[in-house]
């Protein structure tokens, strides 16, 4: 018999365009209110975090923007892009609301993962980078490759 193709129990999803987007600082691991479909589709792995971000109301976290999709089995009509509850303590909340308000630092998803049997999102503080810092980083790592390279021909030709 053939075996159909495993997918991965526990997906880590990583939100690259964050490390691109933004110079990140600090970092926090909170908790996120899902439903039952909602851990479906992480599992499966169909989650978008691009475009999402944090919000601070009320004294507690949402996240905004994180898009799960439904798998096939769900027959109900559900949203996608719902706003979520982050479950975090309240010394964290007030250390995030006070880096957004008086620093102007932005709070950012960069990982969604699991931790024994729960969903972890890693959020962090971050400060927008301008268009010479996007650019000065890719300089950067396409040297890191240069150099990687030519290590590497002369370890060969010693």
């Amino acid at each position: 018999m053939s075996k159909d193709k495993k997918i991965n129990p526990r997906p880590v999803i990583d939100n690259r365009q964050a490390r691109f987007n933004f110079e990140l600082t600090e970092d926090f691991e909170a908790g996120i209110a899902l439903s039952g479909w909602e851990v479906k589709g992480i599992r499966s792995g169909s989650v978008d975090m691009k475009d999402s971000y944090v919000l601070m109301k009320d004294g507690e976290a949402w996240i905004i923007g994180l898009k799960i999709t439904p798998t096939r089995e769900v027959t109900f009509q559900v949203e996608p892009g719902r706003t979520r509850k982050l479950l975090l303590t309240k010394p964290e909340l007030s250390k995030i609301f006070k880096a957004t308000q008086e620093k102007g630092l932005t709070c950012i998803p960069t990982k969604l993962f699991w931790k024994t049997n729960l969903v972890k999102i890693k959020i962090s503080l971050g400060k927008g980078k301008t268009k010479f810092d996007k650019r000065e980083t890719l300089k950067r790592k396409e040297w890191d490759k240069e150099k990687s390279k030519i290590s590497k021909l002369s370890s060969k030709l010693q």
